[in-house]
């Protein structure tokens, strides 16, 4: 979920404003219990039928200013971040919720209020496209091996010769091995999508990031209805053995971060 920044005019370090979760529908309870950004307990802001749900936050660290240079700390970043998942997952297992982007402040109350009552239709259709349905991801590494190599050219022409085949034949051998992991990449893509309500495939994640020990070639989100989990589940584990070329791995249920409005580039103070 995202919201039109507009910034305000507050004195630096002094008071507290609103980081927003998500929002659910006024009939969900907020989970008893749950800790907010700053280690404030979770609390509800009710507008035109929907629910915010925020936690408050000093603005020493999280106004205008100090927020654009947290989000540069990694550390406070990394922090930050597992802390607003956690409560938009105690979310999710009470029923459908619309996740707020990273960093979206709000200067009180009466402002998460209006932004309830401006995107209701929005959010209000976001909710019900939700209801029902879990997000799952299905990530895809290359398998060494797995693909076909081209045959050792025939000897001649000295050591250096053969030394150039060799090296040449290695980096056909890659390319093609690439080539066919990119291919079935896209066909299990396919196959899951036609399965899914919707999908999205995001960028591979780079191997510092997956801890993978081999490339990812597929990044791939499905919003599945739940009485169809299992039939996912089959679904996967059939594309898995048509495809040794690329092994898949299910993670899941998600919050459904890939099928709420696409969030801007720049954090929200509002």
């Amino acid at each position: 979920m995202s919201t039109t920044a507009e910034p305000a005019r507050a004195v630096p370090g002094t008071g507290s404003a609103v980081w927003l979760h998500g929002v659910v529908a006024a009939v969900t309870a907020t989970p008893a219990g749950t800790t907010g950004i700053a280690g404030t307990p979770v609390r509800s802001v009710a507008g035109a039928g929907l629910v915010a749900v925020v936690s408050d936050v000093p603005l020493a660290e999280y106004g205008e200013e100090a927020l654009r240079r947290n989000l540069e700390d990694l550390a406070w970043l990394e922090r930050a971040a597992r802390a607003h998942h956690a409560v938009v997952a105690a979310l999710c297992g009470a029923g459908p919720v619309v996740p707020a982007r990273l960093a979206t402040v709000h200067r009180d109350d009466d402002r998460v209020a209006r932004v309830l009552a401006e995107r209701h239709d929005e959010l209000a259709g976001t909710l019900a496209r939700l209801t029902g349905r879990e997000e799952w991801g299905v990530k895809g590494y290359v398998v060494p091996g797995a693909t076909p190599r081209t045959e050792e050219p025939a000897a001649g022409g000295g050591a250096g010769a053969a030394y150039l085949r060799r090296r040449k034949a290695q980096l056909t051998a890659r390319e093609e091995g690439q080539r066919i992991a990119a291919d079935a990449a896209a066909a299990v893509h396919a196959a899951l999508a036609g399965y899914a309500v919707t999908a999205r495939r995001h960028a591979p994640q780079d191997r510092r990031l997956s801890g993978a020990p081999t490339a990812m070639v597929l990044n791939g989100a499905y919003l599945i209805d739940r009485e169809r989990l299992d039939g996912f589940a089959a679904l996967v584990r059939e594309l898995a053995d048509r495809h040794p070329e690329i092994r898949l791995e299910a993670t899941g249920p998600w919050p459904p971060y890939s099928f709420v409005a696409e969030p801007s580039a720049e954090p929200a103070w509002a």
